[in-house]
């Protein structure tokens, strides 16, 4: 089955953005005197929960403060988000976060082939706009024909409801598009909504159970940053992955799909 659309996550996808939630999480925790610091080590371990909002919310929950305390401070949680979403956006924008080893390349060539770009992520409409306005400028938002963010559903990432929102929006059954993803709650999503997901982890997802995945590389690859040991791995035809290999992979996927059926 022809391949329509690639629905893409964003924190760790696109960008390796994780480093800079931390930065800001700790600056809006010092603003507003909380005495919370979060170390790489607490914040990788965070990242198993997902939501920035119920990343806090986890955080509060298993304090040792007493119930009263910790009420009023769940209480907080939108205050303190907001904050971190201002100034992580303001970190984005004065371009410090640059994208993931060819994603430019790739976004390009699928557009350049007729492909539909959608987004799929758990993160805030104003994240998103952020990355997205300092990666592409003007033309960021023209590049994707749907977005699909966290507060437009009811079930975050590992619940399939982003995935659903987002080939709803499309129009699309999942065997005709393909999902990119860096964790293990993502793939969980995609796969429980019945994508074929791409997966590249980063320093903050590596070692999740990726089983699942149809495509499992450090990044996707460009001629000035080749993926190691390809091509001759995973893929056949360039050390990074491009549109033709992707169809390749898709018919692939479809082919064992009509195997498994007739066996």
């Amino acid at each position: 089955m022809t391949t329509e659309a690639l629905i893409l996550d964003v924190d760790g996808t696109l960008a390796d953005t994780e480093e800079v939630h931390r930065q800001a999480f700790n600056q809006a925790f010092e603003r507003l005197h909380l005495g919370w610091q979060w170390t790489a080590a607490t914040y990788r371990r965070l990242l198993a929960v997902t939501g920035g909002k119920e990343r806090i919310a986890a955080f509060i929950d298993e304090s040792s403060l007493p119930p009263a305390q910790r009420r009023a401070l769940m209480a907080r949680v939108p205050e303190i988000h907001a904050l971190k979403t201002d100034v992580y956006t303001s970190i984005v924008r004065d371009g410090g976060l640059p994208l993931r080893p060819g994603v430019e390349r790739l976004l390009d060539e699928a557009h350049e082939a007729g492909l539909r770009l959608a987004i799929a992520s758990t993160t805030t409409a104003a994240n998103i706009d952020a990355l997205l306005q300092a990666a592409w400028g003007a033309r960021g938002l023209e590049l994707f024909d749907v977005i699909a963010c966290g507060d437009q559903v009811r079930h975050k990432k590992p619940a399939p409801d982003i995935y659903q929102l987002a080939l709803d929006t499309l129009g699309l059954p999942p065997e005709r598009c393909i999902a990119f993803e860096d964790s293990a709650n993502g793939l969980r999503s995609a796969r429980a909504a019945g994508l074929w997901t791409v997966v590249t982890p980063t320093f903050w997802t590596e070692g999740g159970d990726f089983t699942a995945a149809g495509l499992l590389l450090p990044h996707l690859g460009d001629p000035q940053q080749p993926i190691p040991g390809e091509p001759g791995g995973r893929l056949r035809q360039a050390a990074w992955l491009g549109v033709d290999e992707l169809q390749r992979l898709a018919c692939a996927r479809d082919a064992d799909s009509v195997h498994a059926l007739v066996h």
